[in-house]
């Protein structure tokens, strides 16, 4: 009976000190956080000059866009345009046709991430659409 008391007192030491606190650390998670896999997403930086957009478009698994300097004008079809200023971000769905560029007085500097997958390219964007006129 000892040696049954014993292995399961070493056994719950075992198992506290696997999700015990690194001397010197304070905590970063409460529950469960995993890290995956994050081969199919990709992050780039890019320069809008003022007025510059794109043509209109879509990712097959979604966009992610950050603004880091500047200001950006986003759509997407059938949407009002918005416009997004530093530190805000829109998140563009799986085959979603959009299209997003610098205001028309300053450059825009912004963060893309895409999910992986392809894009498809459509027509310009029109002045009216790029004024938010529809």
């Amino acid at each position: 009976m000892t040696r049954v008391v014993l292995a399961a007192a070493l056994t719950a030491i075992g198992i506290a000190s696997a999700f015990a606190q690194q001397p010197g650390t304070r905590p970063q998670f409460t529950g469960t956080s995993t890290v995956m896999d994050g081969k199919d997403l990709s992050a780039a930086r890019r320069s809008f000059d003022a007025a510059a957009r794109t043509y209109w478009h879509s990712h097959d698994n979604g966009q992610l866009l950050l603004v880091e300097k500047g200001t950006m004008r986003v759509q997407k079809r059938g949407e009002k345009m918005r416009e997004l200023t530093v530190g805000e971000s829109d998140y563009t769905g799986p085959n979603v046709v959009h299209w997003h560029g610098a205001g028309p007085t300053e450059p825009l500097v912004q963060i893309n991430v895409g999910f992986g997958g392809g894009s498809k390219w459509f027509e310009a964007v029109t002045d009216d659409q790029y004024n938010g006129k529809r």
